[in-house]
Order: C-alpha cells, then structure tokens, then sequence
C-alpha cells in the first residue's frame, strides 16, 4: 500500500526526533495523528434545503471522500430548527486520507491566507487542535464559479498526544504555521 509523502516524513525523521525533543523513553508514547474531522455549518439551511447539499458537493472535493449531512439534535424556536432537520455536513478522515489532507492543508491552502498564523492556545486539552477557514476558496480543487455561496469550515486534527505541549509539537514538526509562543 502506498504511502502519504507526509506519514513517509512522520515515520521516518519526526518520529525519532520527537521521542528525542519531548524525553519519551517508549516509542509508543511517541504522539500521532488519529483522525481529522473537516465539518460545516449551514446557517441557511433553515430557509432552504439545497446549500446542505452544495456544501456536501464541496466537502466531497475537498476531502476526497463522501461526507454525511448532520442533522439538528433538538428543535430551537428561535432560530425555527426543528429536531432531525439537515444543518450542515462533515466528514471524518482517517490513515492515507488524513495525512493527504494535512500535507495539502499546511503546504498548498494555508499559505494562500495572508500571514496565516496558528494560534498555539487552540488545544482542547485532550489531544486536538481545532483551526477555523473562514472562507472554503482557499482549496484548489474547487472551482469558484461552481458555488454560489462560501461558508466556513472547521478543522479538527485529532492526535494521540497526551498534553498540550506535545500535540504543538507533533503538529509544528509536520509544518502546521504557529505563531511563536510567548
């Protein structure tokens, strides 16, 4: 089976030199990544139906892969949801997809955001790194002309990381663009 050029990288020079860095005697402590969750939101969804499914048709190209509508939980008066109505989608990426992504993520999406800085504090101290787009036109495979409305999209890197300080530094091997912590 082929390799991602990322995990190739992982395996082969960030693996030693973060047992190394980070102290870890076991190289089963050594922190990876497990899976990254890409989800958007759909606030018009509400008043009409069909941007679920451009913004399904989207994901699709950006990920590679087939995503799956999320449905409203419990219904909100306020903003006229109702229980079980489509509101947005999300995918779930797991081995040679997941590095894939990541690898166009970091070298080819990211830099096109002007001073794209990670924020270091973004951890939610259970091994993840959340990183909101603002705007999904960043990614090359999608053709602008096609869709009609931009949405958001949050980007959720899971890893087996078991603090803070060592998700950053899994993440900052693998090229993520951190500011620099203070």
């Amino acid at each position: 089976m082929l390799k991602s050029r990322l995990e190739d990288l992982y395996n082969n020079e960030i693996r030693p030199r973060l047992k190394e860095k980070l102290g870890l005697e076991n190289t089963m402590q050594i922190p990876k990544l497990s899976k990254i969750v890409l989800n958007i939101g759909v606030r018009d969804a509400v008043v009409d139906s069909k941007t679920v499914q451009i913004a399904a048709d989207a994901l699709k190209l950006i990920a590679g892969q087939n995503p799956v509508k999320t449905k409203a939980r419990k219904s909100i008066a306020g903003f006229k949801i109702r229980e079980g109505m489509p509101i947005g989608t999300m995918v779930t990426l797991r081995r040679r997809n997941m590095y894939d992504f990541l690898d166009k993520l970091i070298n080819l999406s990211l830099p096109v955001v002007r001073d794209f800085q990670g924020v270091p504090d973004k951890f939610d101290h259970r091994g993840g790194y959340n990183l909101g787009i603002k705007d999904w036109t960043i990614f090359p495979e999608l053709d602008l002309d096609s869709f009609s409305k931009v949405y958001g999209l949050n980007v959720t890197i899971q890893t087996t990381a078991k603090t803070d300080e060592h998700c950053y530094e899994l993440l900052k091997e693998l090229g993520m663009p951190f500011k620099k912590k203070k």
